[in-house]
């Protein structure tokens, strides 16, 4: 299991092409499976991810292939991948830009439009899901892979009051900075899913899997979605 930067993106696909080689160019290399996780702030989706990944990794027909989080390191993958400056990080939307935000980028042209890059965002999860053995968290995974086979879809999302406790103690946020934290976050990401996929994070039908970190503690929901992964068809 690994969370990787970008200086180790290159890699993680080395040893996807290393693992191809090895079984022979005529040779099924396993099933290939991707898990996407959408999530509420504060629900402890990283935790879950990597905890997921270590028990894939256990279970995987394909050791050879690490299994990857993408969580905020995506960002670094896609401006590597379509040769844009570093410094566009903090423009990547999701939960952070504004509607403000994204007119005033698209007058100036200081960078490329924002849809673009949501646009070069989806190509780089298309290429990751493809490869195999990734857990791709946020940033509309689940609308882009929705017509890939053996893509799991999860939804993770807990009371606010849990979702609050959980930002303080990780985060080492006061309280209430958890709370606007959270309840940020979210319309962030309730506005990203709307603006560039016409769609509604909440929406149920999305997803294959709702758990409710609340209830379910990490350890369990990564074995739930585990077991579901195998389960796949």
């Amino acid at each position: 299991m690994t969370n990787v930067g970008v200086e180790h993106c290159p890699s993680f696909i080395s040893s996807q092409f290393q693992s191809a080689a090895a079984d022979g160019a005529e040779t099924q290399v396993g099933v290939r499976r991707a898990v996407t996780i959408s999530r509420q702030a504060g629900c402890g989706a990283l935790a879950v991810a990597e905890k997921l990944a270590r028990y894939l990794q256990e279970r995987s027909s394909r050791p050879s292939v690490p299994w990857t989080v993408f969580d905020r390191n995506l960002v670094d993958k896609v401006l590597e991948e379509h040769d844009l400056p570093k410094n566009l990080a903090k423009f990547l939307p999701e939960d952070r830009v504004s509607e403000v935000e994204d007119l005033v980028t698209d007058i100036l042209g200081t960078y490329p439009p924002l849809w673009k890059v949501v646009i070069h965002t989806a190509e780089t999860i298309l290429r990751l899901a493809n490869m195999g053995n990734v857990i791709l968290i946020g940033r509309g995974g689940n609308i882009i892979t929705a017509k890939m086979q053996g893509v799991l879809h999860v939804r993770l999302v807990a009371p606010l009051e849990k979702r609050i406790a959980h930002a303080h103690e990780a985060y080492g946020m006061t309280e209430d900075a958890a709370r606007d934290f959270c309840q940020h976050e979210d319309r962030g990401r309730a506005r990203y899913f709307k603006k560039y996929f016409n769609a509604d994070v909440n929406d149920p039908l999305l997803y294959q899997l709702i758990i409710n970190t609340g209830l379910v503690s990490y350890d369990d929901a990564a074995k739930i979605i585990g077991d579901a992964v195998f389960n796949l068809r």
